[in-house]
């Protein structure tokens, strides 16, 4: 872990990511990529040492309450974070100047802040996003090994539910000829009934690899799936969208069990979802 100063921390869309790397080891990870231009090891976490006090300076400035998001490119619930606490400065932030949050995570870290997040979105909006990859515990320590299992994010979005904060999950990714079966579908989506999360977010059944996310799967199918990556490579060459052969009765199976549930899986709606503050709060507001 090392610390750096940073001149900036929203995005253009309210997004911010508080720490750079990642020790969660899922073998898939697309933030390895080389493309993100990171210049340290992925491992080595980097912490914007100034992020929370840029934050209430871009907040202080904001003409209007906005939805804040993180989670994109680095777990915000990472080991560091136990200590240094910056997320939970970043959502007491977003309580005290009127605005909402979204993070995606990966662990049950979450119920930590499960008072903050009950604090914002009873004023604005929060939606907490879960990644589900397996509905298998013994698998999911395999591609994910050091991120609490799916039994464990199960049990907090269930808390979350109970705590009326809304859930999305991201079910994905996918990965070709190890967890793209019936089975696990079935099991994720149950899973996600059960808590009765607002959406699930699917781009595919499938990955994404890159220069330098790439190389890392490869190795880790070496350790794990001995003669899989030679199956990889012989199916899918160099390409960067990867496929399950089964995507099509997978996708089907899926659309159609959210719709019998009432759970939203447009993801063009999510997103609009997750980004936009309650236009009737927001009113309410106003007088």
């Amino acid at each position: 872990m090392h610390f750096v100063e940073t001149k900036g921390i929203l995005s253009a869309k309210n997004g911010m990511n508080l720490y750079r790397g990642c020790t969660h080891g899922c073998i898939y990870c697309d933030s390895r990529s080389r493309c993100y231009h990171m210049d340290h090891d992925f491992t080595d976490i980097e912490v914007k040492q100034n992020a929370i006090e840029l934050l209430e300076d871009a907040l202080r400035r904001k003409r209007r309450p906005c939805m804040l998001s993180t989670g994109s490119m680095t777990d915000p619930y990472i080991p560091p974070e136990q200590q240094l606490q910056h997320l939970r400065q970043a959502l007491e932030l977003a309580y005290r100047y009127g605005c909402g949050f979204t993070l995606i995570t990966k662990s049950d870290l979450v119920l930590r802040d499960i008072d903050l997040l009950q604090k914002i979105n009873r004023q604005t909006k929060c939606v907490v996003q879960m990644t589900l990859t397996t509905y298998d515990d013994v698998l999911c320590q395999k591609l994910e090994p050091r991120v609490s299992v799916t039994s464990r994010r199960f049990a907090a979005l269930q808390a979350l539910r109970a705590a009326g904060i809304p859930t999305v999950v991201w079910l994905c990714p996918i990965l070709p000829f190890i967890n793209d079966d019936h089975q696990n579908i079935a099991g994720i989506l149950d899973y996600c009934v059960q808590a009765k999360v607002r959406g699930i977010i699917c781009f595919g059944m499938g990955l994404t690899l890159r220069e330098g996310s790439r190389e890392y799967f490869y190795a880790q199918l070496d350790n794990l799936f001995p003669h899989l990556k030679k199956r990889y490579i012989q199916t899918y060459g160099d390409q960067y969208s990867i496929v399950s052969p089964r995507n099509k009765e997978l996708m089907q199976f899926f659309h159609q069990q959210c719709a019998a549930h009432s759970i939203m899986h447009d993801n063009r709606q999510i997103f609009t979802y997750l980004h936009t503050l309650d236009q009737e709060r927001d009113q309410l507001r106003l007088f």
